[in-house]
């Protein structure tokens, strides 16, 4: 199966931005403070960006899981 990803770098801010999926959604705070992963509204994470990515080359690679919000899935339907 084919997977259109689409990457951004804004050279300006420092900031690189990759998305698998162009949905609705919003930018949720990682275990690391340089990564945000981005979530749908069904918990699915769509994407994520890194800040300061200049500082990345001269440390170690990130390494992070990026996790479905399912309990934030379940919370969204318990109310609906």
């Amino acid at each position: 199966m084919e997977k259109e990803i689409k990457v951004w770098y804004d050279q300006e801010g420092d900031y690189l931005e990759v998305l698998f999926d162009r949905k609705e959604g919003f930018f949720k705070e990682t275990e690391n403070d340089a990564v945000m992963e981005k979530i749908d509204k069904d918990g699915e994470v769509i994407g994520f960006s890194i800040l300061k990515m200049s500082a990345l080359k001269e440390q170690k690679p990130i390494s992070l899981i990026l996790k479905p919000d399912y309990q934030k899935k379940a919370i969204t339907n318990r109310s609906t």
